[in-house]
């Protein structure tokens, strides 16, 4: 994985905590695909997904800012054989409040949540916080929730959506789950992807199975059962995650799960300019959801990096730099009107448009996003906020496609049967993993059992079971006779 531990000055650090451009510069997108080993989302996938969710595509995926991929053909496979699937992604509560790059996953996701009518589970990681943050754990605790009001607020549906902090919910399935992965990954391993050293506290070193295990739904019986294999999950998150669904996808196989697949964007420029992220800790370089009108007007036209010339007549002939004007950036994300969005690339680029006025357009299309941020925030009450942190069993088939009075259908016996925590109607365990058959998937020396040495360990039960059979009958003519 590409870090800051390379001695050579040129080369880009992008870790889950680290974001910067090489020589200050900007991020070289191609070349972090090539050393993560992910795929670019080409147009004929954008265009499979409006295909199959009779939707047309979120500007994010259009533009490119979701912009690669691991194995999301195979949930789009899957997804259209009929086979469901679940999203999962998260926070890392460290600040009182978000700033617009941290909405960029949210709004992405709750638009993925629509447009495949599927649910959602948001981990927050106070957890992680309080191991590499001077934060003490209750201060964790209170900004997660406090976070969670900001994703409520983005309008996800309390039925389908689950969220959870670390710390509070770490239930007996997650745990489990948390054991099988890290028993599965050496020392010398995280240290290789993650970049550890002898420096690292042995919280952080052990904190990695905490994000991977949500990957497979059996954390949440009270969601979706407690089969490892009823679902599959799909994660949007910004491309420096990836480290951590790397470690989950080689180990999956190892615990019975299926591999996560990933959708991944890049990352939300700071208004100083694009040699990485936005930083919440630095408040010229964000724009903050609390912030007011006057406070968005005012850093923008103060901190907005400008691909602007020195003087007018300058700016007239040569044109504004779309490489490197943040005002364009920004309003990449942000504007949705695609007609609009290329007439004022046009506009700037060709020195018609000065680099106060895009600045301008920026103010006016940020600001209703900010202000109704925060009234969707105010009607946030501590009982919705329980709700989506409620863990009582939803009735599995209402997560899924449009919901109707799916309850309401149930038939007696399917809700008198229900087991206590688990979702009504969830898809039950599969045999194998009821007898603990699942554990042989792996070989003795912990590598991924093939397919025939599985079907040759499947024969060899049957085997048993009839001479068993064989023996019992006999014996039971033995005493007949």
């Amino acid at each position: 994985m590409p870090s800051a531990t390379d001695d050579d000055a040129t080369e880009q650090t992008v870790t889950p905590w680290d974001v910067e451009g090489a020589d200050g510069g900007g991020i070289d997108y191609a070349k972090l695909v090539r050393d993560f080993g992910c795929s670019t989302i080409e147009n004929g996938m954008i265009e499979r997904i409006e295909r199959l969710t009779g939707t047309r595509a979120h500007p994010f995926l259009r533009r490119g800012q979701f912009f690669a991929h691991r194995e999301l053909d195979v949930i789009l496979n899957a997804y259209e054989k009929g086979e469901r699937f679940y999203l999962y992604t998260g926070r890392g509560p460290s600040s009182e409040s978000l700033h617009l790059g941290h909405l960029i996953p949210f709004h992405f996701t709750k638009w993925l949540q629509d447009a495949f009518k599927v649910p959602l589970v948001i981990q927050l990681t106070d957890d992680e916080k309080f191991l590499w943050k001077d934060l003490e754990l209750e201060e964790c605790e209170r900004l997660a929730r406090e976070n969670a009001k900001d994703i409520i607020a983005c309008g996800f549906d309390p039925k389908r959506t689950f969220i959870f902090s670390d710390v509070s919910y770490m239930s007996t399935p997650m745990y489990k789950n948390m054991m099988k992965i890290a028993k599965c990954v050496t020392l010398n391993q995280v240290k290789g992807i993650f970049g550890f050293t002898g420096e690292s506290n042995i919280g952080q070193v052990g904190f990695p199975p905490t994000q991977a295990a949500p990957s497979f739904p059996d954390c949440f019986p009270h969601m979706f059962g407690e089969s490892k294999t009823s679902l599959r999950c799909l994660i949007p998150c910004a491309i420096d995650q990836d480290p951590y669904f790397r470690m989950t996808r080689d180990v999956a196989p190892r615990i019975g799960g299926y591999k996560p697949a990933l959708i991944e964007s890049r990352f939300f420029p700071a208004l100083k300019g694009e040699n990485g992220k936005m930083s919440a800790s630095d408040a010229t370089s964000a724009i903050y959801v609390t912030d007011t009108p006057k406070e968005i007007k005012s850093k923008v036209n103060k901190y907005a990096f400008s691909g602007g010339q020195q003087t007018v007549e300058d700016h007239r002939r040569l044109g504004g730099n779309l490489d490197t004007d943040i005002s364009w950036k920004w309003l990449n994300f942000f504007l949705d009107d695609d007609e609009e969005l290329a007439k004022i690339g046009e506009e700037y680029s060709s020195g018609r448009m000065l680099s106060g006025e895009i600045k301008a357009k920026l103010i006016d299309v940020l600001t209703p996003i900010c202000v109704g941020h925060q009234e969707a925030r105010a009607k946030v009450t501590d009982e919705l906020i329980d709700e989506f942190m409620s863990t009582r069993p939803r009735v599995y088939a209402s997560l899924f496609g449009d919901m109707g009075d799916v309850a309401g259908a149930l038939d007696e016996a399917t809700i008198a049967n229900a087991k206590p925590g688990v979702a009504i109607g969830a898809p039950a365990i599969e045999i194998k993993q009821k007898k603990g058959l699942l554990k042989a998937q792996t070989g003795e020396d912990g590598g991924a059992i093939s397919k025939n040495q599985l079907k040759k360990m499947m024969k060899e039960k049957q085997k048993a079971e009839e001479k068993a059979a064989k023996a019992a009958a006999k014996a039971a003519n033995a005493e007949g006779a």
